[in-house]
């Protein structure tokens, strides 16, 4: 008999969500995490990120403040507090998960694990067995390699730029994913000259084209150069190809945000059989491997690379290894086509669903319309003219449902759940248009795209 039900491998958001899960359903856990609870996503990620951008909001909304009625005099910013506040965030909420896994009687040990069979992790020479294994190593930032780079103390990863003792001047960013725009937005309302250096025709390429264009005009303090490939870098200054011309741009640093990659290596993939490449472990949507009672979730998959996706990855294997019958009634898999996204920049923006190139890549024919959100009463109270906002609706120009549904604008992250719901659900148009939105709020932004798709064509005319 196993001495756990489950082991857990890694204790960032798919592990401890599904140890969590797991606890609550009366199963014996143990996790095994070689840092700090909550992963990469609570210590060097996802959380702090939003610690700096809530000093940071606060900071320049009491710069631009007047045109509301305050004035607010002499504003400036403490980074050393700044700093402590992240600190301070990110210590109360692994301290909030380290009390809920006790709490569920989750077995927790700090140590390096590696699985030495399907059904067996060693910790410091330490052999635990278990029915199950739960894979959530997580990932690590990627470098490229680029001539200059190694061995470059002006090149820092995420991780190193979140623990910075004072704010650069100048700062080049190489990559416009989600991690450079949100280190890009942060940064630059502090006051450093900012250039993002994307080898893509556009930032944010999952985005829709259309949003994303309009968000990279609403960042006037940041120099995007896109289209441009990184060539070299000589100490501080980079050089990039574009247009056929050589360039180039001096830093104080220079930030290498090319995306994660995936932890597939150092605890045992090998010698347990699970099938995995640099791109991540194979899983299907109930989250097996290759192996029998080897599970993966989270970044590791390299199927998103989105803390929200791991929780639900953590979810599902969970459901499916308490109880595979009731799992498979429930329906219990990933949705992976709505799995929302988001991007904490000002402006933020969030999106789920297909981009209408995606449905046409796809032989679906669809449809778009658009709403700014200047005909939200909240957006305009709370922001005035001077900053843009909008939401694209996608949907099938026969059935009309809607396939994707994409916003930029101050709370999108938080509107956008309730877009996956109706993605969920396969609502279609006509259906949105019968919900009741409360006014005022930006969410009627929704509505107002869903009401601007085109009707039906009858008897030839519209």
């Amino acid at each position: 008999m196993s001495e756990f039900d489950v082991i857990v491998l890694g204790g960032g958001p798919g592990g401890y969500m599904a140890a969590e899960r797991l606890g609550q359903l009366g199963k014996s856990v143990l996790l095994i995490e070689k840092a700090s609870l909550g992963g990469s996503c609570f210590t060097v990620g996802c959380i702090p990120t939003k610690a700096w951008n809530q000093s940071v909001a606060m900071y320049d909304q009491a710069r631009h403040s007047a045109q509301f009625g305050v004035t607010a005099e002499s504003v400036s910013y403490d980074w050393r507090v700044i700093q402590q506040w992240k600190t301070k965030t990110v210590s109360t909420l692994v301290g909030g998960v380290a009390q809920v896994l006790k709490r569920l009687k989750v077995k927790v040990i700090q140590g390096e694990g590696h699985m030495t069979s399907p059904t067996c992790v060693e910790v410091d020479g330490q052999p635990y067995e278990a029915d199950d294994v739960i894979i959530a190593t997580g990932s690590v930032p990627a470098m490229l390699s680029i001539p200059g780079a190694q061995d470059n103390p002006a090149i820092i990863d995420s991780t190193a730029l979140l623990a910075i003792d004072h704010v650069p001047e100048r700062l080049v960013v190489i990559g416009g994913g989600v991690i450079g725009v949100e280190f890009a937005s942060l940064l630059s309302r502090l006051g450093t000259s900012v250039t993002v250096i994307e080898m893509m025709g556009e930032i944010l390429p999952f985005m829709d084209q259309d949003l994303a264009a309009r968000m990279r005009a609403c960042m006037p303090d940041v120099d995007f150069r896109l289209a441009a490939r990184v060539e070299s870098v000589d100490g501080s200054t980079v050089s990039y190809l574009r247009n056929g011309q050589r360039e180039s741009v001096e830093s104080e640093l220079i930030l290498m945000a090319a995306g994660r990659r995936p932890v597939v290596d150092g605890w045992g993939a090998e010698s347990c059989g699970v099938d995995h490449s640099p791109a991540g472990v194979w899983v299907d949507d109930q989250m097996r491997t290759t192996v029998p009672h080897v599970w993966a979730v989270g970044d590791v998959t390299g199927r998103s690379f989105f803390a929200h996706a791991a929780y639900r990855m953590g979810e599902v294997a969970a459901s499916c290894i308490a109880d595979p019958q009731a799992a498979q009634a429930a329906g219990q898999s990933m949705r992976w086509d709505t799995v929302p996204w988001a991007v904490y920049s000002t402006p933020e923006a969030a999106g789920v669903g297909l981009t209408a190139v995606e449905c046409a890549n796809r032989g679906i024919e669809v449809a778009s319309s658009m709403a700014p959100l200047v005909l939200s009463g909240r957006f305009v109270a709370e922001n005035g003219l001077s900053r843009a906002g909008m939401v694209k609706v996608v949907a099938e120009v026969d059935s009309r449902v809607i396939r994707g549904i994409h916003m930029i604008g101050p709370y999108s992250a938080e509107v956008i759940w309730g877009a996956a719901a109706v993605l969920e659900m396969e609502f279609t148009v006509d259906d949105v248009r019968q919900l009741v939105f409360p006014h005022p709020t930006v969410s009627e932004g929704i509505r107002e795209a869903v009401w601007a798709f085109p009707d039906r064509k009858r008897n030839g005319r519209a």
